[in-house]
This record gives C-alpha cells, structure tokens and sequence, in this order.
C-alpha cells in the first residue's frame, strides 16, 4: 500500500487562489486537492502553504564561524542552520558559499570547499530537514575567483553562482561614503588605512572583474550551473548580464536596472528584509518600489531566515498583494527561476512540500506549526 496522509480543515493556498479543503499526500506527492471536508489530519481551519524556496542564504557561515575567528564543527553548524531554516517554513535551500578571497581572508577556498563537501554529504545522506543545495557566491575582483570556482562547482550539489563586485565605486558601493561607513567601522580601519585598503580593492577590481565575470559564466554554462548578476546599477550592467547568459537578477540596486532586468526577462531577487524594514540598509532601491512598479519576482532571506515568511504575511496583511500572490515571491516563483520545476505551489503531482501556518495575532508575524518535505514531516 502506499504511504498516505490527508490533511483536513486547512486554508489551502493555491497558485491563484485560496480554497477552504483538504489534500492527500501519497508517496510523497500531492495526490489530491478537494474543497469540504475529509477524514484525516485536522489543520484546524490554518492556512497551508507550499514550502519556501530560498535561493541566496549567508546564513551557515553565522552558525560556523559564530564569533570572529571561532570555528565551529561544520556537521553541528549545518544542522543548527538547517534547523534555522525548517523552521521558517524552507523546503528547498541554496546555502551560498563563498568563493574569492582577500589576502586578510578568515574563510578560504579550502574551508569553503570542506564546507561545501559537508553540504553534499548530508544531502546524499538525507541527513537535513530542508533540501539543500549551493549557491557560490563569486567575488569577481578577487585574484583567486576562477580558480576557487572551478574547484568549488565540481561539487554536485551547486546549482547556483552569482557574480558580484563589492569593491568600492562599484554597484552595490557606487557611493565611496558608504563604502566607508560600511567597512572602515567594520575592519577597524584609521582613515590612513582605509584610504590604502580601498585603493587595493579599486586595483583588483580593475585587473580581475572582467575576465573572472567571463570565466565563471563560461564555467557556469558548461556544467549547467544556473547564473545570477548581483548589485547591477545600469542598465550597462543589466546588459553585461544578459550577455554572460544570466538568469535571474540579484538586488539590483536602481529601479533603471530592475525595470531592465524584469523587461529582459530575468527573475528579480530582493532581499525580504529590505521588505520588513522598509527599506535597503545600504540606502538602494527599496523593495517595496520595485513591487509597486511591477519588478519584483522573487524574496530571498539574505541573512534573516524567516524574513521570507515574515515578508509575505506582511504584503498580504497590508494589502500589497493577495496572499496567493505574495507566496509566490518566496515559492512558486523562486523555484522557477532555479528550474525546480516538481515543488513552489501546491498542486497535482507537485512535490508536497507544505507548511502550515497558524493565524498570526495582529501585529505579530505568522507562526509556523508544522512543515512537512516530500510528505515527511520534518518540523
């Protein structure tokens, strides 16, 4: 007989609507959606979503190396991330890893490569709630970012790379008083080293970005890796992008580059903390702009896992959105974007990834009560 689990009495969140009903998981699939009532599990009339896609975390890099210079077993970190992550609701992580480094650099190549084999193992293993995969994060100014890419994605969980210019003058830090405000407080600089410390960063970025940019795109397409621009400003970058064969467009800093990436059909990404302050912290483009003009597609956590939930609830609670349509920023369209095509809505043969959500009391965020990944139930 096959494994089958019927959850009843649930606000069900379809891809367009929300039905009053019930649903039959068997083998791990959605084998049925019916409105009424059935025998089974009793959701208590709470609202039943798909689990959330997050495609851009840095969040296990907190959890093993959680104080400067404190190193944590990287098995332990994972789980104490995953638990992190399944109980805000994701299903489907890419943790992102990162790759190039600077000559002060705490993490390398070679931890990050440890790190990512531990990803991998788990996975294989079925050692983790959420489904794991891996994002390299590529620091393009840096020397060594070709090379730490062509070692880190022969791991076969990556199925994401992004490609990013953190020097200053650069997108993200076109303004050089940001750059300072965010690194020389943060490095401890005096304004002596700090002027010495960006002029090196300005040189790298000079001599590296481009060809590394050109390199890993190659890279990426030739393992079938899925690519993304991060911080792009202009239109000059969007178009860049588009060259270099990228598909989904990561914080873009303007709403020229976001109304240029959406137009060309990239997938664009903001962070759902920028969502839930309001704001950018780094004074960018606000999400909610982005929203309101139409160019926003996907919510990632960033570095706040359950930011994404938090995020959603709150566009449906205020308005913004119907709640279908606020799901599908951090569900069903993540995973298109990633070409996770068996899970991010709820519906027939779909993967059932589900979480259920208790009504949350005014003013406060959705609580999770239960989440369950390819019909297991695993928070």
């Amino acid at each position: 007989m096959p494994a089958e689990t019927i959850l009843t009495n649930a606000r069900i969140v379809l891809l367009d609507e929300v039905i009053s009903g019930h649903l039959v998981i068997r083998d791990g699939r959605i084998a049925e959606i019916g409105e009424g009532a059935a025998s089974g599990e009793d959701m208590e009339g709470d609202v039943l979503i798909p689990g959330l896609v997050e495609l851009h975390t840095d969040h296990i890099e907190t959890h093993f190396m959680p104080r400067p210079k404190v190193f944590w077993d990287m098995f332990a970190a994972l789980q104490a991330h995953d638990a992190q992550i399944a109980a805000s609701g994701i299903t489907t992580v890419f943790d992102a890893i990162r790759v190039g480094t600077d000559e002060d650099a705490t993490l390398t190549v070679d931890t990050m490569e440890k790190l990512s084999n531990v990803i991998a193992e788990a996975a294989s293993n079925d050692d983790t709630r959420a489904e794991h995969f891996i994002h390299l994060r590529c620091e393009v100014s840096a020397p060594d970012a070709v090379a730490g890419f062509e070692r880190l994605s022969k791991n076969p969980r990556v199925r994401l790379a992004s490609l990013m210019d953190h020097a200053p003058g650069q997108r993200q830090f076109v303004s050089l008083e940001t750059y300072r405000i965010y690194y020389q407080k943060k490095k401890a600089l005096s304004d002596e080293a700090f002027e010495s410390f960006t002029q090196r960063r300005i040189a790298e970025s000079e001599l590296n970005s481009d060809r590394s940019r050109r390199a890993i795109a190659a890279g990426a397409r030739e393992r079938g890796i899925a690519l993304a621009s991060h911080d792009d400003a202009t239109e000059a970058h969007v178009a860049e992008a588009l060259e270099l064969g990228t598909q989904i467009a990561e914080f873009p800093t303007t709403i020229e580059a976001a109304r240029a990436s959406h137009g060309a059909g990239l997938g664009v990404l903001m962070g759902a903390p920028n969502i839930v302050r309001g704001g950018s912290h780094s004074g960018n483009v606000a999400a909610h702009d982005l929203l309101a003009a139409g160019q926003l597609d996907i919510l990632s956590s960033d570095y706040i896992p359950f930011s994404m939930l938090q995020a959603a609830f709150l566009l449906a609670r205020e308005g913004t959105l119907d709640l279908p349509a606020a799901i599908r920023l951090v569900t069903a369209n993540p995973a298109r974007a990633a070409g996770l095509a068996d899970r991010g809505e709820i519906a027939l043969g779909k993967r059932a990834d589900l979480v259920r959500i208790r009504e949350p009391r005014p003013n406060r965020p959705p609580l999770v009560a239960s989440v369950h990944r390819a019909g297991r139930r695993v928070a």
